[in-house]
């Protein structure tokens, strides 16, 4: 089944006019003629068809990937108020992840909260594409509703974050 992955990336309201979705992956130049590029996509877990996060990566045309980091759902509150409505148990596979077992008609991602997402993308292009998010940032009162629920407090884990 269908990630639904540009309807996600659109939930994000990444700021970037010179990007597009391929498959389940994001890219864009945030910086217009700069020789880098980002790209966003989905993290597997040890389950088949669940992710659990997302990955950033840094490209360069003749040097590859020259920097990645990875998001997870977990550290940012994604689905933690889905979760805690469904009793979910953090040992739990379910647990801050998404499969792509869903309801038809709806994305299996049904009931992300993106805000802490949106914001480690923000900093993470502010160190590799700096200026460019402010300078191609739409307002965010548009994509409100989707964002309106405060993330859950910051909890540490053993992985690492930025």
């Amino acid at each position: 089944m269908s990630l639904q992955a540009a309807e996600f990336y659109a939930v994000l309201c990444l700021p970037f006019h010179n990007s597009t979705v391929v498959g389940n992956t994001y890219y864009a130049t945030p910086v217009p003629g700069a020789p880098l590029t980002l790209r966003i996509s989905f993290t597997t877990t040890i389950h088949a068809n669940t992710y659990g996060g997302l990955r950033l990566a840094v490209l360069h045309p003749d040097r590859g990937e020259i920097d990645a980091v990875a998001l997870t759902f977990v550290d940012h509150g994604t689905f933690h108020r889905r979760d805690e409505a469904r009793n979910a148990s953090p040992n739990s596979k379910q647990y801050g992840t998404f499969d792509t077992y869903h309801r038809a008609g709806r994305p299996p991602w049904e009931g992300a909260v993106t805000t802490g997402l949106r914001d480690a993308i923000e900093q993470y292009a502010a160190v590799w594409f700096p200026g460019a998010w402010a300078s191609s940032a739409p307002s965010r009162a548009a994509g409100r509703h989707a964002h309106m629920a405060p993330a859950p407090p910051a909890t540490r884990s053993a992985g690492r974050t930025r």
